[in-house]
């Protein structure tokens, strides 16, 4: 088997994570440590950005390298998620039905609203006094 590379990008809000993909066992390595160890107490994160690992079964013979930059964490985790589905899109061409029909591959559009001249933040404003 030769060693395959593959590479994909992911966003979400200001995180871009980029996978490497190659032949292996099944590794998931986030910024050189390990995903348990990256999102550690963090399950409901790790949970989300594996999400996109459940739907093809042969992902385990492939090790995943992501660096991700940018964001928080739960940004990152679904930077992390959205970079997994791309590369498992470009693994197996089927499994593209069942990645759209979770939702994996749409990117999430959502960023923070910017700050408004004249007004604390976004939305807010100061307190209004009458007299």
């Amino acid at each position: 088997m030769s060693n395959i590379s593959y590479l994909s990008t992911g966003r979400r809000k200001n995180a871009i994570a980029r996978v490497k993909v190659s032949n292996g066992n099944g590794k998931i390595i986030i910024n050189n440590k390990s995903i348990d160890e990256y999102f550690l107490g963090l399950d409901r994160l790790k949970k989300l950005a594996l999400k996109p690992m459940t739907i093809w079964d042969g992902v385990k013979s492939y090790d995943f390298f992501i660096n991700v930059c940018g964001g928080g964490v739960s940004g990152q985790a679904g930077a992390v998620s959205h970079s997994l589905a791309r590369a498992i899109l470009e693994l197996n061409e089927s499994s593209k039905s069942a990645l759209r029909k979770e939702d994996l591959l749409t990117r999430d559009s959502r960023m923070v609203e910017r700050k408004k001249p004249g007004r604390p933040k976004a939305r807010k404003r100061f307190q209004f006094s009458k007299r």
